[in-house]
């Protein structure tokens, strides 16, 4: 006779197996290097930095 199966185990593991795809996926999809950040960052500043000296004062 074989040994006897827990099917909690699979099942969960597959539930795990399909999780880690889906988000493999995701940072595929919408995932930004931290390069790409800093300079998105970066240029936010430097653009509020030159809006910031044209503002007209009240």
């Amino acid at each position: 006779m074989t040994e006897p199966v827990n099917l909690n185990r699979f099942r969960k593991a597959a539930a795990r197996a399909k999780h880690k795809a889906r988000a493999a996926e995701n940072v595929v999809k919408h995932g930004r290097t931290k390069a790409q950040k800093e300079l998105e960052k970066a240029r936010a500043a430097k653009t509020a930095h030159e809006l910031s000296g044209k503002e007209r004062e009240r």
